[in-house]
């Protein structure tokens, strides 16, 4: 007997969600998993690097504060070490939350969850440009 759910799991993106506040995991996480993602939850830096280790994602999403001021950074810089390279976002509340400059060339996008559709919006177009990116880098690899 088949399981449909268990393969369709596959089939769903794969998203790192990593905030410390139990509460703001818990409504992301089932926003996303309504969405049509397939999520894992982090509830620090040392546990999302973990699951970056020893799994593939599509998207990873960080609080940007939690045990420490620059522990979201430190994810996302984390996961763009990565050989499967991962679309990256921060998550932050704050209304007047300017990023940091950075050296590299794709800055962090910065996702304000107040608004789902907006949110989801969000998510499916970083994960739409990372298969773009993805698609190019292995047609260039292969001298097309």
């Amino acid at each position: 007997m088949s399981h449909p759910q268990r393969s369709r799991d596959y089939d769903l993106a794969r998203v790192l969600l990593v905030d410390d506040d139990p509460t703001s995991r818990l409504t992301l996480k089932t926003v996303l998993e309504a969405g049509g993602y397939n999520v894992d939850a982090a509830a620090s830096a040392a546990e999302a690097v973990g699951k970056l280790d020893e799994g593939e994602y599509e998207l990873v999403l960080s609080d940007l504060q939690m045990e420490s001021p620059e522990a979201g950074r430190q994810v996302i810089a984390h996961a763009r070490m990565m050989d499967y390279k991962p679309a990256t976002a921060l998550i932050t509340t704050y209304q007047n939350f300017k990023p940091a400059p950075t050296r590299h060339h794709q800055n962090s996008v910065l996702i304000k969850p107040q608004d789902i559709p907006e949110l989801l919006g969000k998510v499916a177009d970083l994960i739409s440009q990372r298969a773009t990116r993805r698609l190019e880098r292995e047609l260039r690899l292969a001298g097309v």
